[in-house]
Order: structure tokens, then sequence, then C-alpha cells
């Protein structure tokens, strides 16, 4: 007994001295790094999940080749996003246009340790049934339905970041911060390429709850604000695991500022995660997409056996 004890102090205090010497040194190689080099370097890191660093806002946002594409989109996602950390606020926007139903969702709310919101564009390949939204696979839309998309994210009524792109999944999350999701609020604008489809998706709009003074359109454009939701959230039901897992999150995110302390950016305090607990790190970055990650790591491996 005192022989095992006496092993296990030992290892304490062999480990403290080494632990403090390992931060010094991260700490040190990051400072020694320039802006560009920090940057390249996160990018390096966030590629193989699919996201990349838009450092004009600090957020880490979806790219277009991301891998998550080839999955598409069905409301197993949102059911089953609350297993991996994740509580959003969804609303699906169905419409038919060209024989096809199509799909635009917007989402805001906490992932893990990171806050954000996201805008994606699916499709189908015939027209479906109110019934068959539920349990159908939709299709990311290729380059050429990529629509321009604009989102600015608010908590209660603060900007926290504003981002647009050409995109089938635009995104944007910010690390280390909590909220709720419904302190949180989108101001989207969506440009489409004719008026039959700026048309049509009106309609889904208006179809979901959304009326027509609260839309703002500008010839192919329209604007308008996510902040309550007008569709049942599909785990409006199990509140109690949802509190369980905002709980997990608030802890999380004061434990992300804690071990990141010594830093003030988030490009410095993702690096330094990184350096210091690369586990950690990889865990934060699997950012909504978790379930598809999983088919892709065994389609992958059926590949290549």
């Amino acid at each position: 007994m005192y022989l095992l004890f006496g092993i296990f102090l030992f290892l304490c205090i062999l480990f403290f001295p080494f632990n403090y010497c390992r931060k010094k040194k991260i700490i040190h190689r990051i400072c020694a790094m320039n802006t560009c080099e920090k940057i390249e370097k996160l990018n390096e890191i966030l590629e193989p999940f699919g996201f990349s660093y838009e450092s004009s806002q600090e957020i880490i946002t979806s790219r277009q080749d991301a891998w998550q594409r080839q999955f598409g989109y069905c409301s197993l996602y949102d059911k089953t996003a609350p297993k991996f950390g994740m509580v959003f606020h969804c609303e699906p926007i169905y419409f038919s246009y060209q024989e096809r139903t199509w799909m635009i969702e917007f989402w805001k709310g906490q992932y893990g340790i990171n806050l954000g919101c996201e805008v994606g564009i699916y499709c189908s390949d015939t027209i479906l049934s109110p019934e068959q939204y539920e349990h159908t696979l939709f299709h990311s839309v290729p380059d050429s339905q990529m629509l321009p998309i604009s989102l600015s994210l608010y908590h209660k009524g603060s900007l926290l970041f504003h981002t647009s792109h050409k995109h089938w999944w635009l995104t944007g999350f910010q690390t280390g911060k909590y909220c709720e999701p419904e302190n949180l609020s989108m101001c989207i604008s969506i440009t489409f390429p004719n008026s039959k489809m700026l048309q049509a998706f009106l309609g889904g709009l208006l179809h979901t709850g959304y009326e027509i003074c609260n839309l703002t359109i500008c010839d192919l454009t329209v604007t308008f604000t996510f902040s309550l939701t007008h569709t049942r959230q599909p785990c409006a039901c199990r509140c109690f695991f949802l509190l369980f897992v905002q709980w997990k999150n608030r802890i999380s995110c004061k434990l992300f500022q804690w071990i990141t302390r010594y830093f003030c950016c988030m490009l410095d305090k993702i690096l330094y995660l990184y350096f210091f607990l690369p586990a950690f790190c990889r865990r934060m970055l699997c950012l909504k997409r978790n379930r598809k990650q999983k088919f892709h790591r065994k389609d992958r491996r059926r590949h290549e056996l």
C-alpha cells in the first residue's frame, strides 16, 4: 500500500514540472509565429474537418469542398444532435421548383463549446408530399446551384459576426462562448437566380408561418430574421436531457477558457488547445456533422478494403 502511494506521489511530482515546461514551450511557440503562419496552421488543422478560419470575423466556417457535402441532409441529423452536445433551433423551409422539392434550412444555437449558426441548401430527386419530408434524404446542391447567402448572428441584440458567400452550406462558429438558442437571432439574406425560384421560396416561408410584412424583398434577394421558430423542434419533448447537455456545454466552455487563459484571441486559443490537448481539440471541431463523419469513416474503410 505504502509502495503504491509512493509511486503515485513520485509520478505527481514528475508530472507538474513536466506539464509546466510543456505549457511554457507551447506558449513560446505560438508567440513566435506571425499572424499569417497562425492562420495557415489553423486552416491546416481545420481542413480535414471541412472547415476554415475566417480571420476578419474570428469565426470558423464551412468550406465549399467540405466532405460533409456528399451526405446531404435528413431529419435524423437534427434529432440525434443533442447526443453529440449540440442544442439548437432549426427551421426547414420546403418548396417546389423545377420538378423537385427543395429545402433551405436554418440553424442557430450551441454546438458543444461553440456557438454558431448555419444555412443549408438541399434538394430531392422528385416532388415530395409533406408526409415524405421527414423520411427523405436530401442532396446537397452542386456548384451550379449554390446561392449567394449572407448571415448575421446576434446575441440578445448584439452583433457577434457577419459572413457572406456563395455557398451550399454557409456556417459561422465562435469557440469558447456559451448561449441559449432562444437568445440568438439570425438576419439572413438569400439571392435567387430568377423570380420563379424566389416566389417558390417565399411561398415556403409563408406556409411555414413567416409573415410577408417581416420580409424585405429587393430584386431577387429576400432578407428576413430567424429568431422564434415556426416549426416543431425535433427534440422539444426531451427538455431534461437538453438541460443536461447544455450544462455540460457550459462547463466545457469554462474549461476551454481556463485552459487557454494565456491568450485573448480565438486564433491563439485554438492553436494552444491543439498543441496542448490535441484529442480535446479534435472533439471540439466535430461541428454538426458527427453522425455523417461516422458514415464517412465507415465508407472510407470499405474503400480501403
